[in-house]
């Protein structure tokens, strides 16, 4: 009836950013769908820095071994989620530039590019976490 509120929910974007750039859903989409499977991989590599940093350093890596020690790795954990995070940013826009017929191209180079970046850090911060004592 006209007048009454619907409580269907309808696909077409309404006002806000969504009504400026009527495809941002979509793009958000795509993006969401080619990044979230990478952060897995993303993850096992980090994680797999950290390891060996850890072996690497053992025996004395077992000091960390702490509650703070877990809360510290959590806390890098999830900053470094937050840093994978901003690659929705430069996907959405160069999908929204007039690269995105080339996406895939700077997909793979942020890919590479970021996982690159996260690595070597991840191996710094580690170093310092897990710092390998010299034999006397």
């Amino acid at each position: 009836m006209p007048g009454e509120h619907s409580d269907r929910t309808s696909d077409r974007p309404v006002g806000g950013v969504s009504g400026a750039f009527p495809h941002l859903r979509e793009l958000t989409r795509d993006a969401l769908h080619y990044w979230e499977p990478r952060r897995l991989v993303y993850n096992l590599i980090l994680a797999a820095v950290v390891l060996g940093h850890f072996v690497s350093a053992w025996p004395s890596s077992r000091s960390v071994v702490t509650f703070d020690g877990a809360l510290g790795v959590f806390i890098l954990a999830v900053l470094a989620n937050v840093a994978f995070s901003t690659v929705y940013i430069a996907d959405v826009f160069i999908q929204l530039s007039g690269f995105r017929d080339s996406r895939t191209v700077w997909r793979w180079l942020l890919l590479v590019v970021g996982f690159a970046f996260a690595a070597v850090l991840t191996h710094f911060m580690s170093g310092g976490m897990f710092p390998v004592q010299k034999a006397v």
